[in-house]
C-alpha cells in the first residue's frame, strides 16, 4: 500500500503544464478512457453535472483558437491586474495560443446545469473540478501531456461546440504529446510539510 501511495505521488510529481504541441495523432482510446475515468468523479447527489467535448476537427480548432485568442488579447491588454500579468510573468504565457490548433485533441469540459432535460444539479464547479483533475492525472499516466486553459468570458464555447445555453464553459484542455525540444518553466511546489497539517 505504501509503495503504491508512493509511485503514484512520484509519477504525479514528474507532470508538468505543456504550451507546445506535437501535431502528431493520439490513440482516440486512450482519450476516451481517460474521460471515462474522469466521469467516475464524485459529484453532489450523483449527478455527474458534466460534459466533455472532445474536437479534433481542424476547422473547429481553428475557430476555437481564434476566439480564444481574441478573449484573451483584450483580457491582457485591458482587463488584466498588474498583480495577475507579475505573478505570470515568468510562465511564458500571453495571449497567443497556438496550442489550440497545434495540438492533435482538445477537450473542452462544460459544466451542466438544470435545462429542459437536465435537473437542478448540486456543487457543480466542486464536482467539475474534480473530474478535471482525475482527467489531468489519466491523461498524464497514459503518457500524454494537456494544459488547463480558461479564456474569459467563454459563452464562444458553447457555439463552437454546438452546446446547449444550460452547459457552461469549466475549461479548455488541449493534448498531446510535447513537441521535440519542448521547454517546461523551472517550477518548484511546495514541501509536504507545507502544505500538510497533522491534528
Amino acid at each position: 500500500m505504501s509503495r503504491t501511495a508512493r509511485d503514484f505521488a512520484d509519477r504525479m510529481a514528474a507532470r508538468r503544464s505543456v504550451r507546445q504541441f506535437s501535431p502528431e495523432p493520439v490513440p482516440m482510446d486512450v482519450v476516451e478512457q481517460a474521460v471515462r475515468a474522469a466521469a467516475t468523479a464524485p459529484s453532489g447527489a450523483n449527478l455527474q453535472p458534466w460534459r466533455f467535448v472532445v474536437i479534433t476537427d481542424p476547422v473547429r480548432k481553428r475557430a476555437l483558437r481564434h476566439a480564444a485568442e481574441a478573449e484573451e488579447r483584450e483580457f491582457y491588454s485591458r482587463r488584466a491586474p498588474q498583480e495577475w500579468l507579475d505573478a505570470v510573468s515568468g510562465m511564458g504565457t500571453d495571449w497567443h495560443k497556438p496550442f489550440l490548433e497545434t495540438a492533435p485533441v482538445v477537450i473542452v469540459v462544460f459544466e451542466v446545469h438544470q435545462g429542459p432535460h437536465t435537473p437542478k444539479p448540486y456543487y457543480v464547479k466542486e464536482s467539475v473540478g474534480i473530474a478535471v483533475g482525475m482527467l489531468i492525472t489519466s491523461l498524464h499516466l497514459a503518457g500524454l501531456a494537456t494544459l488547463t486553459h480558461t479564456p474569459s468570458p467563454m459563452r464562444f464555447l458553447n457555439e463552437i461546440c454546438e452546446r446547449p445555453a444550460e452547459e457552461r464553459a469549466y475549461v479548455v484542455m488541449p493534448v498531446g504529446r510535447p513537441a521535440d525540444g519542448v521547454t517546461v518553466p523551472d517550477l518548484s511546489r511546495k514541501p509536504l510539510p507545507e502544505v500538510l497539517v497533522h491534528r
